[in-house]
């Protein structure tokens, strides 16, 4: 007999769980208790439960195992749903548990009850209340049966105080519980989809986060080759091929490369993989691809159709999806035939130049990007907090392997950023992590440095320090006449001293020529440190498109100049 802490714990560790982040509190203690003597669980103590569902999200992001955190009931637990939304938006793989008040307090409004069950019911694949010792192990397999099945997604459980004390017999079920259909894609789909990309004169790949989460990375670089058909990503799908790979196009979108926007109106067959075609990435739907014939794969049937319209949908995992086309591309007697559709392409990125930003003062962010991406290897990983930051690193920042580059896509999470760093960083002890952090988005949870500093988990956080909510300024300039309403930070916050009273190290850099020997005395530092990068303070992200215009409607500094 051992009690229902006990059995929590070992039925993590029979999934494979080492490390836990989370916060205690009065309805977790049972379970802290058993913690306390378990050699072969890591917990990792956030000052925010916001922050270890991040971290735990940023683990599961790039090592492709589940991240786990913890949290006690009411107010430890909503602080929890932030982070579970971001997970659940991203096709993140993250198991959350709670502790609840006695089964006997429920819906009395004891103190610290909240029904968690029920707010974590829209942002969750699933989540469970445990009445009874006996089923806690039936049911954390079931959690990350769940979790790490079909489309991704986060999972919760609720544990009443009461059950973390009572005692049972410990027995687990190494055996599948659920046996989610794993089944092949539809061979007369996946013909015509061969079909249609073979005799097409302007095929066009569309891959996104999905890609990455099923591992297809081979298949996408694979089949591009093969068809000598571009790539065109989502922010999410940033890093399925090399993006310095010349049939990479880059990122489409609001804030997309004018060459993938203009490709995806060009087109005439557009196979989109692991893709949502969420609106930041389509823009006005109506006139989204207009003359290309569209493919979907997706693993989730309820996103088949649900934003454009379709020619052909199939309902596969990617990776299995994208075999099977390969192959049914190599056994057709007819190959690819040379069109005009590369000298198209080369046209477009001729008439489009990346800009050369220069090193003058003040600092330009993307000169920024591209210095961290000289120095760092093609194995370190970049986390972005949420805004100009972000995007100035989905522009320029050209990653070269797949799980990378993490970032908040669906949810937009401010705060995001540095505790996903931290879980990141947990799970690939051996690379360089850098957060790249606009001011506003580091100041939500820079309240994580000392959970970085006091459990040794070196992470370099990069601020762009422009004193203003960048992204909601720009806004405010492009659509609002300049009335700059409630975005401007103030003077008061120094970083370097923000740093070093969490116990970090601080560097300031005020010139371009610093940036560099900055970001190399922080690698080899070896510790946590920010680096408090003074920039152009009323810089732009463009290109960009306006909000409700077609993705090829794009406006660049030129254009609001004139």
């Amino acid at each position: 007999m051992t009690s229902g802490a006990h059995v929590l714990l070992e039925s993590l560790k029979k999934e494979g769980v080492t490390v836990i982040f989370g916060y205690p509190g009065g309805a977790i203690l049972p379970v802290y208790d058993v913690l306390y003597d378990d050699p072969d669980i890591r917990h990792i103590l956030v000052r925010h439960e916001q922050g270890a569902a991040h971290a735990a999200d940023g683990y599961a992001r790039v090592s492709g195992r589940l991240g786990v955190c913890m949290a006690t009931s009411g107010p430890g637990a909503t602080n929890l749903v932030t982070g579970i939304a971001t997970a659940y938006m991203d096709s993140s793989p993250v198991i959350s548990i709670a502790g609840q008040v006695p089964l006997t307090l429920l819906g009395t409004d004891a103190f610290q009850e909240a029904d968690v069950f029920s707010l974590m019911l829209p942002i969750t694949k699933s989540n469970f209340l445990i009445r009874r010792v006996e089923d806690i192990p039936r049911v954390v397999k079931m959690a990350f049966e769940i979790a790490s099945s079909g489309r991704q997604g986060p999972v919760h459980i609720d544990l009443p105080k009461n059950v973390q004390t009572s005692e049972a017999e410990f027995a687990y079920s190494n055996n599948n519980i659920l046996n989610f259909d794993d089944s092949e894609p539809d061979p007369d789909s996946i013909r015509k989809a061969a079909n249609m990309l073979v005799n097409a004169e302007r095929p066009l790949i569309f891959a996104g986060g999905g890609t990455i989460i099923s591992g297809a990375h081979d298949e996408v670089l694979e089949l591009t080759e093969l068809l000598a058909a571009p790539v065109v990503t989502t922010l999410m799908g940033k890093g399925v091929i090399p993006e310095v790979h010349p049939l990479c196009l880059g990122m489409v979108g609001m804030h997309g490369s004018k060459v993938a926007n203009q490709a995806i109106q060009e087109c005439d067959v557009l196979l989109g993989v692991g893709v949502r075609f969420d609106d930041r990435a389509t823009g006005n739907v109506q006139q989204f691809a207009q003359n290309a014939k569209i493919i979907h794969v997706d693993i989730d049937p309820s996103e088949l159709g649900k934003n454009v319209r379709v020619d052909l949908s199939i309902v596969a995992d990617a990776k299995k999806a994208l075999k099977k086309i390969i192959n049914c591309l190599i056994s057709f007697s007819k190959r690819y035939r040379k069109t005009n559709w590369e000298e198209r392409l080369k046209e477009l990125r001729s008439g489009c130049p990346e800009n050369n930003f220069n090193a003058g003062t003040p600092i330009k962010p993307p000169y920024v990007i591209k210095t961290i991406m000289k120095v760092l290897e093609e194995n370190d990983i970049v986390a972005t907090e949420v805004g100009q930051c972000q995007m100035w690193a989905a522009l320029y920042f050209k990653v070269r392997k797949p799980r990378t580059f993490i970032t908040s896509g669906g949810l937009g999470t401010m705060g995001f950023g540095f505790p996903a760093a931290i879980g990141a960083k947990v799970a690939c002890p051996n690379a360089t992590v850098v957060d790249i952090a606009g001011d506003g988005s580091f100041l939500m949870n820079c309240n994580q440095l000392p959970t970085a500093v006091e459990n040794n988990i070196p992470v370099i956080v990069v601020v762009f320090d422009n004193r203003y909510l960048g992204m909601v300024r720009q806004w405010q300039e492009l659509f609002m006449k300049r009335r700059y309403s409630a975005v401007y930070l103030g003077e008061s916050t120094d970083f370097v001293k923000l740093a070093e009273a969490f116990g970090a190290k601080g560097w300031c850099v005020e010139r371009p020529s610093e940036m560099e020997p900055a970001l190399k005395e922080a690698i080899k530092y070896g510790k946590t440190a920010v680096l408090d990068v003074k920039i152009d303070r009323e810089m732009n992200v463009f290109p960009m498109v306006p909000p409700g215009s077609a993705i090829y409607e794009i406006i660049d500094e030129e254009t609001v100049l004139t």
